[in-house]
């Protein structure tokens, strides 16, 4: 079977969480230093505050993406807000593919976590990001600290991108990583990047950022992840002290055997942790 058992339970009750009545699936048009950026609330029945998770998609998603959607329902489920967002240059967010860098991402999630914090409902927030928003989650964490972010939780955190920006490869694509083009398209013209994303990639503080979070941190990964290879995951386990790691055993980058798992997990920790 593609799912299991429980990602199948675990659906039904997520789809039964977006559409009961009293639950609320609003968007937003958030204003940033960067730009406009298109944002979906998702807020669960509630009588009381409630946790707040901030969820940051990966390089060539958008938060309409399947896995961001699926983690939106599974913390409503669990009674958990959270709001999923297009970074700058992506999705219906403004700006170019082509500006898009690992730093202005950061500065697009601490936009997102400064109009959390002033909601009235909002108890505590978290941040969870997929792969190149799981470097962006981990560095916004260290920068912001535990007294801001309660708790991460990391998928796939894409630390590959600096090797691989270092050595001049970016998804297949070669380039002289010592004079980078103005411009790169990848993966057959969908993509662009600008010499800026580069650039910056090269020199991203990745682990020592990330060292600074005190606070509570999952990270998950899939063993049989062959664009981000797991063990970028498990040295996040052992850079961020009293993290927890899961290693997923047969899963890709995207969870596509059982992508409700992952957000399962993650659901049940924020939960755990959170309230």
């Amino acid at each position: 079977m593609r799912k299991t058992l429980l990602s199948l339970l675990l659906a039904v009750a997520c789809t039964a969480c977006g559409q009961t009545k009293k639950a609320e699936v609003k968007p937003l048009v958030i204003n940033t230093p960067n730009g406009k950026i298109a944002a979906i609330l998702t807020t669960p029945a509630r009588t009381q505050q409630v946790p707040m998770v901030v969820l940051c998609h990966g390089f060539m998603n958008s938060k309409d993406g399947e896995l961001m959607h699926t983690l939106a329902d599974s913390l409503c489920a669990h009674g958990i807000a959270s709001i999923r967002f297009d970074f700058n240059g992506h999705g219906s967010s403004y700006g170019q593919q082509s500006e898009m860098t690992v730093p202005r991402e950061i500065e697009d999630a601490k936009a997102i976590v400064a109009h959390a914090a002033k909601l009235p409902f909002v108890s505590r927030i978290a941040i969870v990001g997929h792969s190149q928003g799981g470097v962006v989650t981990a560095m916004t964490a260290g920068q912001l600290g535990a007294d801001r972010i309660a708790a991460i939780a990391l998928l796939s955190p894409a630390v590959a991108l600096r090797d691989d920006a270092l050595r001049g490869n970016l998804f297949g694509t070669p380039y002289d990583a010592q004079n980078p083009p103005e411009t790169l398209t990848i993966m057959g013209g969908a993509y662009t990047v600008g010499r800026d994303y580069i650039r910056t990639a090269q020199d991203l503080p990745i682990y020592e950022t990330a060292r600074e979070y005190k606070g509570t941190a999952l990270i998950i990964h899939g063993k049989a992840d062959d664009i981000v290879p797991y063990t970028y995951g498990q040295r996040f386990h052992y850079v961020i002290d009293g993290s927890r790691f899961d290693l997923l055993e047969g899963e890709d980058h995207m969870y596509t055997h059982h992508e409700s798992l992952p957000a399962h997990l993650v659901a049940e920790f924020m939960e755990e942790v959170l309230k």
